[in-house]
């Protein structure tokens, strides 16, 4: 069996800690495919307001932020817009 000190080490190696900024990338990238994702949902949900679309578009994005692998965020972050403004569409279309 490992030792305390070991098994210590090995958690803080192997999970890094929410403040370490390795952790959190920024990827202006992002930033930037965030408006055409904002534009294809509005063309794709005409019903629903444009800033609605957008927060939940950025809220999306929002909720990737500490993701350690930044390559699918994009279409990560624009499937999880879809479904909820799916959601959304279905409320709009029920008169809800």
């Amino acid at each position: 069996m490992a030792s305390a000190a070991l098994q210590s080490t090995e958690l803080t190696t192997a999970f890094p800690s929410p403040e370490d900024p390795v952790a959190r990338p920024t990827a202006p990238d992002e930033l930037a495919s965030a408006r055409p994702t904002v534009d294809r949902l509005r063309a794709a949900y005409p019903l629903i307001d444009a800033a609605v679309v957008e927060a939940t578009v950025t809220a999306a994005y929002d909720w990737f932020r500490e993701a350690r692998v930044r390559a699918y965020v994009p279409i990560l972050a624009e499937r999880r817009a879809r479904k909820a403004l799916d959601a959304v569409r279905t409320d709009v279309e029920a008169g809800i």
